[in-house]
Formats: structure tokens, sequence, C-alpha cells
């Protein structure tokens, strides 16, 4: 399992672990909300040394981002709502634990709940195992 609480700050091969992990997590929620392809843009800012920059998922109405920068609260993922690949402030913001991208299902609950996004793959899921 990957320690999301060790600190990227002046160690590039973790800054590299924890992008190219994040990233791939990313994507797993992607597929988890059922996104659909082209529907989002997946993007990764290394930023300077002494931070972990960010990995930002961002949909036609989601906009979730992965840092450190929450480290103290235990908080690293950022999640809100927005109107369009254009919009960089979108609605209030929300935060979870990092640790969160090991629980794929449990991020995709949360983002569903914040955005409604993903809700009606949710329920279609739940209808085929009824």
């Amino acid at each position: 399992m990957f320690d999301w609480n060790r600190s990227c700050s002046y160690d590039e091969q973790q800054k590299r672990r924890f992008h190219t992990t994040a990233r791939s997590r990313l994507k797993k929620l992607a597929a988890e909300l059922a996104l659909p392809h082209g529907s989002y843009d997946l993007r990764s800012n290394k930023a300077g040394i002494a931070v972990s920059g960010e990995i930002t998922l961002h949909h036609q109405r989601a906009y979730i981002q992965v840092g450190q920068f929450g480290m103290s609260s235990g908080h690293g993922i950022l999640i809100r709502t927005c109107k369009g690949r254009k919009d960089f402030t979108g609605g209030a913001n929300h935060f979870v634990a990092l640790g969160m991208l090991d629980d794929i299902p449990a991020l995709a609950a949360a983002v569903r709940a914040i955005t409604g996004v993903g809700r009606d793959a949710s329920r279609s899921s739940e209808r085929r195992a009824a």
C-alpha cells in the first residue's frame, strides 16, 4: 500500500511515485464513476521541489484534486462541483483524506454525494445487482 503521508518535499523519487500512483487511482475513480472517455482531463503539476504538486481529474461537472496540501488535517483530496473544464474555481471546496485513494468505491461515493457525478452509473449497477 502506498504511504500517502510520506512527504514529497525535497524527495524527487517520492514525488514521482506520488504522482504516478495518484494518477493511476484517479483513472480507476473515473472508471468507477463510469465517466465517458473524453469527458474529463487528467493533469499532473509537479510544481517546485518543496511541495507535492497536484494531480487533477477535471470533469464537466466535477473537479477532483490530489495533493499534500492538508497534511496536518489528514486531508489531501479536494472535491468540488464545476461548470465545464474551463471552470477552475467551481463550487464549495470539500476535502477528504488521501487514504481514500486506497478505497476507490468509497471515494466514488464521496464524489457522487458532493457533485452528483456518476449517480446514474451507480443506480444502474444497483439495478443489475438486484
